[in-house]
């Protein structure tokens, strides 16, 4: 059986938060006050806390890319992470690294993409078309 994670971050603005996170990733939000506002992200409880976000750097080597670290993420059933590129896509959001596949018929292949919500809190969707194998060594 699998738990929901839960994870809270700052964010500079809840309005600006909630639509990013409500309105274009598809996120459910849950109870709030005027100084956070708690989303069911994917299954996961992520708690969006009015202060200055965590400091990150591309410190993160993963395949030929540094990704940012520290960074929050989600794994999704291709067909879903399809459906959230678009949408990302189509809302003309700058990416760190596009939509695309790593590990290409190796085991853990996975879609990524990696982008920063308003506050510039750095975020990962993988999509596998097995999520059988996504703990595959």
């Amino acid at each position: 059986m699998a738990y929901p994670f839960h994870l809270a971050i700052n964010v500079r603005d809840l309005d600006a938060s909630r639509d990013f996170y409500s309105g274009l990733l598809g996120a459910v939000e849950g109870r709030s006050t005027e100084s956070w506002v708690d989303f069911d992200f994917f299954g996961h409880q992520l708690s969006l806390h009015l202060g200055e976000p965590f400091a990150t750097k591309a410190t993160g080597k993963v395949g030929e890319h540094m990704v940012p670290m520290p960074h929050l993420g989600v794994v999704l059933p291709l067909e879903v992470w399809r459906q959230v590129a678009d949408r990302l896509e189509a809302a003309d959001v700058s990416f760190i690294i596009a939509p695309s596949v790593r590990f290409e018929g190796e085991p853990g292949e996975q879609w990524t993409m990696f982008f920063r919500d308003p506050s510039g809190n750095p975020i990962e969707i993988k999509g596998f078309a097995d999520m059988a194998g996504v703990f595959d060594a």
